[in-house]
């Protein structure tokens, strides 16, 4: 597989992280290969991707937990390839927070600076600081153990936060939360990120997380990365089929490229105007996201098919229809589901209609 060139980090400060030409081969199993990546001073960067893509592993060798086999890291323009772990100006969450459950939420909190020395009055202000910032200022006497889970990852945070590192690591932090927590607990780390101003380099398999919280993804896959851009960009204007794939739902289509379309069966051929760098005969795929498609009020400016509703499953804000267009092709379409349409004049299973959607939202990828 063929690695993306990353969008460049959008700043010409050096960049809190750097990563080149770095690979880990595990039992001549190549996990990470020749990762070339620059991370930004003060941005949310997240790698995404599916398990066992590479993601996590980067993360360690970041960390200083794995020593990769070729490639540097630097941070702050610092070589630390083989620099140990408690000497980099980095720190990570865990999934699992890894808290002392022997010491209250301060001793948890304000342990790193304790072991570097700091006098009392200076531990016992920027402990109280560190509180504030998530909210526990009045649980500094608790055990981890009678914290929520949410708490819990608030704790890890503030003891990860309090000794200002240059990026801060964290690996899944919210996947053991409940859906709801999880949502609420997004909006508030990204909030303490804009406050603090620190580097976050965020590793999760969740594209809403990726796609919420971060100023640029990178897109992993097989150890390398697939993309890599502003959440706009990945989800917009994906540049491989696994790109288009994995972030969100994408209706994939094959044919072959011909004078500005791609014909996808002997009767359809699908307009792609915006589209460049195919010869004509190439054999690509075309993705068409399901909230693009419309199934009424089409303009004439739209490509239009027919088919048959063959699905249809209610989400409560949005509808999704599964419809037919041939034996061997069928399209998913999400539906708003607007205050003025009434349950009697939805589709149902069975229905001929006539879909459709603007040229400009037709991908090709190569």
């Amino acid at each position: 597989m063929t690695a993306a060139t990353p969008d460049p980090a959008p700043t010409d400060a050096t960049p809190s992280v750097t990563l080149r030409g770095l690979t880990k081969v595990y039992d001549g199993t190549t996990v990470v290969d020749a990762l070339d990546l620059d991370i930004a001073s003060g941005e949310f960067f997240s790698l995404l991707g599916p398990s066992g893509c590479g993601k996590t592993t980067t993360l360690r060798m970041i960390a200083g937990f794995s020593d990769p086999t070729s490639g540097s890291i630097l941070v702050g323009g610092e070589d630390v390839t083989s620099t140990p772990p408690h000497r980099r100006d980095v720190n990570t969450v865990f999934q699992s927070y890894a808290l002392f459950e022997h010491l209250d939420v301060r001793g948890n909190v304000g342990f790193g600076l304790r072991r570097r020395g700091v006098d009392r009055a200076t531990l016992k202000r920027r402990v109280s600081e560190m509180l504030e910032l998530v909210e526990l200022g009045d649980r500094g006497k608790e055990r981890p153990s009678r914290l929520s889970g949410g708490q819990r990852q608030r704790v890890a945070l503030a003891r990860a936060l309090i000794n200002e590192p240059k990026v801060l690591l964290l690996d899944e932090p919210l996947a053991a939360l409940d859906l709801k927590l999880r949502h609420a607990m997004q909006a508030e780390l990204k909030s303490i990120q804009r406050r603090v101003g620190i580097t976050f380099l965020f590793v999760t398999h969740d594209q809403d997380e990726a796609l919420s919280m971060s100023d640029r993804v990178a897109i992993m896959n097989e150890g390398v990365i697939e993309q890599c851009g502003t959440p706009e960009d990945v989800y917009e204007r994906p540049t491989s089929v696994f790109a288009a794939g994995f972030i969100g739902v994408s209706n994939l289509m094959s044919g072959t490229w011909a004078d500005g379309s791609v014909t996808i069966s002997p009767s359809v051929s699908i307009p792609a105007p915006g589209h460049q760098g195919s010869a004509d005969g190439e054999a690509v795929s075309v993705a068409v996201r399901p909230e693009k498609i419309w199934l009424s009020e089409l303009t004439p400016a739209m490509f239009r098919m027919p088919g048959t509703i063959v699905a249809t499953t209610y989400h409560g804000a949005t509808t999704q229809h599964v419809v037919s267009i041939s034996p061997d092709l069928t399209l998913t379409v999400l539906e708003q589901n607007l205050p003025r349409m009434r349950a009697e004049d939805r589709w149902i299973p069975g229905d001929r209609v006539e879909l459709g959607w603007l040229p400009e939202h037709t991908v090709v990828l190569t």
